[in-house]
C-alpha cells in the first residue's frame, strides 16, 4: 500500500512543505489570476510578506458566490491550455465551471490513486463504477483515471439499473464497488428478490460517495448499519468537491477522511473566519496546491465538518475530517432547533415505513423556516400515518408537515433532468 512520504511526517515538516507551496501559489496568482490580482489590491495584501502557512490568515477568504459571479476571472491559463471543462453539481445555485489543464488532470489522477491506496486498494483489485462518467462530472473521470494509475481493473457500468450491476458482478467478479450508499441498499433489495447470495459474491469493499455512512463519532449511521447488516463488506467513506480537485478518503481504521497535504491546505473556520480547534465544527476552507487552471486560495466550501489531529493507526500523521455535518447555507432553524439536512436524511433512512423521501424547507408568512417532508410510504393508512408522526415526534421533538406521495411523483422530484445524482433536499426559502 503506497503512502506519500509527506503524510508520514511531523506537523512541523508538513507546515514547512506547505509554506513553500503557498509562496509558489501566491506568486502564480499575482501574475496570472485576474480575480486574485484584484483581490490582493483591494485588501492591500502584499504577497511578499506571506512567509509561512500561518500567515495565510492575513488574506481574506473567498466564497462560492464570488466563484459563481466571476467564474472566468479565476482562470489562470489561456483557453488553449484547457484540456477538460467540468462543472459543480449546482446544488446551491448555478453550476460553476472548473477548467483543468493536462497537468491538472495528472494531479487529479494522482489524487485518486493515493485515495484508492488509502482505501486499501491494490493492483489486484477490480473496481465496478456505479456512477456517471459524463455530464461534466469530475469525480467519475477522476475515479477512472486513479484506478488506471493504480493498475487495477475497472468496469464502467454507470449509475442505476441493479439488474445490470448484478449481471456484471456475477460475470466479471469485481472486488470493489464505487457507489452512492443509498443505491447499495437497492442492490441489496434486488439481490434478496432474485435469490442472489450477496455474501458469496466477489465484492468485499465499497467506496462510498456522495452520502454520509458514519456519525460524528465514526460509528455507522442508519445507512451504514443497513448496508452492513446484510452485506459483510468493508465500507470506505469519502469527501470531496469539484472545486478542491482533491479527496479525503478513509483508511481501514474508518476514523475520518485523510488529508493529502501535498495537494491541499485545509482550514476549518468559524463564522468570524477564525480557525476552530480540533473536534469543533467549522467551515471547510481550502487552498489548492499544484493546480494550474483554476487554483483557489482560502475558498470557503460551505461544508461544515470537524477535524482530528491525532496520528492514525495506519501511520499517517495528517489531519482527518469528520463526515459532513451539513452545509452552511442549508442550516435550518426550525421551532427553536438547528438542523442540517444530513441529520434528517439519517432519521428518514431509519424509518422502515418510508421507502423514499424528499425534504423541502421554505419560509412561512413571518419569514421563519418550515419543513415539509414528501414521503413515499410502504402504504397509506391512518395507522401508518400515526406511526410515522410518532417516530418524528420522538426523534425531532417536533413534527414537520408530512405529505404522502406515490413512487412516480417522488422519482420525478429526486431525478431532475439536469442533475447527476438524486436530489433529496429542496431549499425554497426566500
Amino acid at each position: 500500500m503506497f503512502i506519500p512520504d509527506i503524510e508520514l511526517q511531523s506537523a512541523s515538516t508538513i507546515a514547512q512543505h506547505q509554506s513553500l507551496a503557498l509562496q509558489r501559489l501566491l506568486g502564480y496568482l499575482r501574475h496570472f489570476s485576474p480575480f486574485y490580482k484584484e483581490w490582493f489590491e483591494e485588501h492591500k495584501v502584499d504577497v511578499n510578506q506571506i512567509k509561512s502557512i500561518e500567515d495565510i490568515r492575513f488574506i481574506p477568504p473567498v466564497n462560492k458566490d464570488m466563484l459563481q459571479e466571476r467564474n472566468w476571472d479565476f482562470l489562470c491559463v489561456d483557453r488553449a491550455q484547457v484540456a477538460e471543462y467540468t462543472t459543480t453539481s449546482g446544488t446551491l445555485g448555478r453550476p460553476v465551471i472548473i477548467a483543468l489543464t493536462e497537468n491538472d488532470l495528472e494531479r487529479l489522477s494522482y489524487n485518486e490513486y493515493i485515495s484508492f491506496c488509502c482505501a486499501g486498494g491494490t493492483e489486484d483489485d477490480v473496481y465496478q463504477l456505479m456512477l456517471t462518467l459524463d455530464r461534466q462530472f469530475m469525480a467519475g473521470m477522476a475515479y477512472y483515471s486513479g484506478i488506471r494509475k493504480l493498475g487495477a481493473g475497472v468496469l464502467r457500468v454507470g449509475p442505476g439499473v441493479p439488474s445490470l450491476q448484478w449481471e456484471n458482478i456475477l460475470r466479471i467478479r469485481p472486488s470493489t464497488i464505487v457507489a452512492v450508499p443509498s443505491f447499495i441498499l437497492k442492490l441489496i433489495a434486488y439481490a434478496k428478490e432474485h435469490g442472489i447470495d450477496i455474501n458469496a459474491t466477489s465484492v468485499k469493499k465499497a467506496v462510498c460517495i456522495g452520502e454520509n455512512i458514519r456519525n460524528q463519532d465514526f460509528t455507522y449511521n442508519t445507512l451504514g448499519e443497513k448496508i452492513t447488516a446484510d452485506w459483510n463488506i468493508q465500507l470506505y467513506s469519502t469527501y470531496a468537491s469539484t472545486e478542491m480537485q482533491t479527496a479525503f478518503t478513509e483508511c481501514n481504521a474508518g476514523m475520518g477522511g485523510h488529508h493529502h497535504p501535498e495537494l491541499l491546505y485545509v482550514e476549518l473556520l468559524d463564522e468570524n473566519n477564525q480557525p476552530v480547534p480540533a473536534g469543533t465544527p467549522g467551515e471547510v476552507t481550502i487552498t489548492t496546491l499544484g493546480v494550474e487552471g483554476m487554483p483557489l486560495l482560502r475558498y470557503k466550501t460551505g461544508d461544515i465538518c470537524q477535524y482530528f489531529d491525532q496520528p492514525c493507526s495506519c501511520g499517517r500523521k495528517t489531519i482527518r475530517l469528520s463526515p459532513v455535518i451539513g452545509r452552511q447555507k442549508q442550516m435550518i432553524k426550525y421551532k427553536g432547533t438547528t438542523l442540517y439536512p444530513p441529520a434528517l436524511f439519517d432519521l428518514l433512512a431509519g424509518m422502515e415505513l418510508v421507502k423514499e423521501y424528499v425534504v423541502e424547507v421554505y419560509s412561512n408568512e413571518i419569514g421563519t423556516d418550515e419543513i415539509r417532508l414528501h414521503l413515499y410510504p410502504v402504504a397509506i393508512s391512518e395507522e401508518i400515518d400515526r406511526k410515522i408522526k410518532s417516530y418524528l415526534q420522538a426523534n425531532l421533538r417536533v413534527i414537520p408537515q408530512v405529505q404522502y406521495v406515490g413512487l412516480q411523483e417522488i422519482m420525478k422530484m429526486q431525478f431532475q433532468e439536469t442533475s447527476r445524482k438524486p436530489i433529496k433536499f429542496f431549499d425554497n426559502r426566500k
